[in-house]
């Protein structure tokens, strides 16, 4: 049982608690939620001429207001059901086993009504968001995987810091290779681009008039091609589409 002297010490912790909360709320308009809307909190008539980064910036912020505003509206009904618990004579005592609450532990948490064993609060929920099925840490998982794998992982790391130079020279590997830049596992690997036609075709503005660079991706797309005996990396063209380019 809770001594007249823990009581008033457990309720002028409650009552400080309770004030400083009402002052924050007074100070800073309820996060400055008082106001209409996110153009009315940052100055803004409209957001036409803003950046997309800076209004999502603006909008994060909004909504971390939102969850503060809500955290310390739940604080202030939890002090305020406290000091109810409290003029009931109530206060102490779990109300899930009817059990004493230590002293120590309405210390640390004055508003609580229940005991460590019966804390509404110990379920850690296991729920994650969508997103987390298709979006992985981009480091650690991929070692030169093969796997056609887009996304910048660690094995893109290693090479743009591998292509300024390593401790290895041409004779270290088995194929051809003449510049000291390329002395890293699949140096040869598209840059930029994803399909190999797309380093040395190009169109204009509209799309129209393909032009073809020579480079040495071109010579090895064309070599290819011609030991398969095929018109493009997808099959051959049908015959009406063919003859305009074997004439």
């Amino acid at each position: 049982m809770l001594s007249n002297e823990q009581l008033a010490q457990l309720k002028k912790t409650l009552l400080t608690q309770q004030k400083e909360l009402d002052s924050h709320f007074d100070q800073n308009d309820h996060f400055d939620l008082i106001r209409s809307g996110i153009h009315d909190s940052t100055g803004e008539l409209s957001s036409y001429d803003n950046h997309p980064g800076d209004t999502a910036t603006e909008i994060y912020e909004r909504e971390k207001d939102l969850a503060l505003n809500e955290h310390m509206k739940e604080e202030v009904e939890e002090i305020k059901t406290a000091l109810q618990a409290m003029a009931e004579k109530a206060y102490g005592v779990c109300k899930a086993c009817g059990k004493e609450i230590p002293f120590e532990r309405l210390q640390a948490i004055p508003t609580t009504l229940y005991c460590k064993e019966h804390s509404p609060s110990q379920h850690t929920s296991t729920t994650r968001p969508i997103e987390e099925t298709v979006l992985h840490h981009p480091f650690g998982q991929y070692e030169l995987d093969e796997k056609g794998i887009t996304g910048y992982d660690s094995e893109d790391t290693w090479q743009d810091v591998a292509r300024y130079g390593t401790s290895e020279s041409p004779s270290d590997f088995i194929e051809d290779t003449e510049l000291y830049s390329e002395t890293y596992v699949e140096a040869d690997e598209n840059l930029g681009y994803v399909e190999a036609y797309e380093n040395f075709a190009a169109t204009d503005l509209y799309g129209n008039e393909i032009f073809v660079y020579p480079s040495k991706q071109h010579e090895q797309y064309e070599q290819a091609l011609d030991d398969e005996g095929i018109m493009t990396v997808f099959g051959d063209l049908p015959p009406y589409e063919k003859e305009p380019y074997t004439e």
